[in-house]
């Protein structure tokens, strides 16, 4: 009679992906943020694997966690290991028969610098499928099934990162608008519109360039790109961020009155793409540097 005993089983994968994106984000709501799930999910599972090896992985404090001397020591070789895995997939999709990049953007970046080029992109790369998503956060491209992103961020010097253009702050309005401001104290006279997600914007370029200037903020928006299009429709001033408007300036759909300051956060039109890029890969990346020194005219 064949003996067919239980054999030990491993823990679950989501405990170990919960684990080690905890431990190298330095929290369970940073986990919780990439994984896409709650921070009491992360922290169940966490609670798993930690039931499984027999001993604590994080200290839990009241302002957050920490992880254990044995934590640490084993954190790293499971991020190893997890992006080889990311590598691996990677490869495996490597063989479709034609050939498929995901482009992943900030959601600005997508709707005002990307779009207008794509037209050119797929005219040179005609066997190439290029999808685009927009995401608020900078996807981990070692584990996510993203080839390249496009994202407004301060640089992290890695290898696989592109300056494709530094960007400076400027207002931005109606040509009409900008035909009635002389000074920066003209703009007391408009309203200023906001972007829920570049509040300080106006605080960065008026202590740059009209310090004691000071108003209430106009309308905001959620979305820049509506943001820009109330400015062009004339319903006031907005901070523009030189990489997104430049091509409506140079058009002429939009005018910069004042001159531009650095962003407060030296932010970067950054490309990034994983290691070892494809050859497709490869080719549209040189095409994005490329095209970040045309203007797009519309």
């Amino acid at each position: 009679m064949p003996v067919s005993p239980d054999r030990p089983k491993g823990p679950p994968l989501n405990a170990l992906r919960a684990f080690e994106a905890a431990a190298r984000l330095g929290g369970f709501l940073a986990a919780a943020e990439e994984l896409g799930v709650t921070p009491g999910a992360v922290s169940q599972h966490i609670k798993t694997l930690e039931a499984w090896a027999g001993t604590p992985l994080f200290e839990r404090r009241a302002q957050g966690v920490r992880l254990t001397a044995h934590g640490a020591e084993v954190a790293q070789t499971f991020t190893e290991a997890f992006d080889h895995m990311g590598a691996a997939v990677r490869a495996l999709r490597g063989g479709a028969a034609r050939p498929a990049i995901a482009i992943a953007a900030l959601p600005g970046v997508a709707q005002l610098w990307l779009a207008p080029r794509m037209p050119a992109i797929r005219t040179a790369l005609p066997d190439v499928e290029i999808s685009v998503t927009a995401l608020e956060q900078r996807p981990n491209l070692r584990r996510e099934m993203f080839d390249l992103s496009l994202f407004l961020d301060r640089s992290t010097g890695t290898a696989q990162e592109t300056v494709l253009m530094c960007d400076r702050l400027l207002p931005v309005c109606s040509p009409d608008i900008a035909a009635e401001l002389r000074t920066p104290g003209d703009l007391l006279r408009h309203r200023w519109l906001v972007d829920t997600a570049w509040q300080g914007d106006w605080r960065d370029w008026l202590q740059a360039r009209a310090p004691g200037l000071i108003r209430p903020l106009g309308p905001a928006y959620s979305l820049y790109a509506l943001a820009l299009a109330e400015a062009e429709a004339g319903a006031g001033v907005l901070i523009g961020h030189q990489v997104l408007v430049g091509d409506r300036i140079a058009s002429g759909r939009l005018a910069a009155p004042f001159e531009a300051a650095d962003a407060g956060v030296s932010l970067n039109m950054e490309l990034a793409t994983p290691p070892r890029p494809g050859s497709a890969l490869a080719g549209l990346a040189e095409m994005l540097k490329t095209q970040a020194q045309v203007p797009v005219r519309s």
